[in-house]
């Protein structure tokens, strides 16, 4: 388990809702649990919104997928030792473009799978000492490592959302 204090303040829920663990293998437990969640779907509850001003469970799994790309980069650039500032994204302005809404949940899912194993694939490749270099992006640092537990986290909480307000 990572030490959070190398994890930025903000995303340290994320990281404390996994419990216990080695990365790789929780990167592929809650890509497993939010696969099974998503073959269950029908595509109306894929288009079911809990509140007028919130986002359909089609575009919370794209969200997922958009900020797993996002996040697989920075580690990606930090792990190469680029010491680029990388800046930040507006998530409420991604969701709108996503198109999610338009898609089967079928091809969200099929699309989620192929991010994860690409994401798994990816941190499988790092040695320790690239898990442990850092880079900035938003203006806050981070390390390699710190990032693919907040990848594993970030879909975890919103599973747990989606469990909390969706289902009722």
């Amino acid at each position: 388990m990572i030490d959070l204090v190398n994890v930025p303040e903000f995303y340290q829920g994320y990281v404390k809702s996994l419990g216990q663990g080695d990365l790789v293998p929780l990167l592929l437990k809650t890509g497993d649990e939010f696969i099974e969640f998503g073959r269950g779907l029908s595509e109306a509850q894929g288009a079911y919104r809990y509140a007028e001003d919130k986002w359909s469970i089609k575009e919370v799994i794209q969200h997922v997928i958009d900020s797993e790309r996002i996040f697989a980069y920075r580690a990606l650039r930090f792990a190469r030792n680029d010491k680029t500032e990388i800046p930040g994204f507006e998530q409420n302005d991604y969701v709108p473009e996503s198109n999610a809404d338009n898609r089967p949940i079928h091809g969200l899912m099929t699309e989620f799978t192929n991010v994860r194993a690409s994401t798994v694939d990816l941190f499988t490749s790092f040695t320790n000492e690239m898990k442990q270099q850092t880079g900035v992006s938003n203006k806050v640092e981070m390390s390699v490592e710190a990032l693919g537990y907040i990848i594993s986290g970030h879909q975890n909480h919103h599973l747990t959302i989606i469990y909390e307000r969706y289902s009722k």
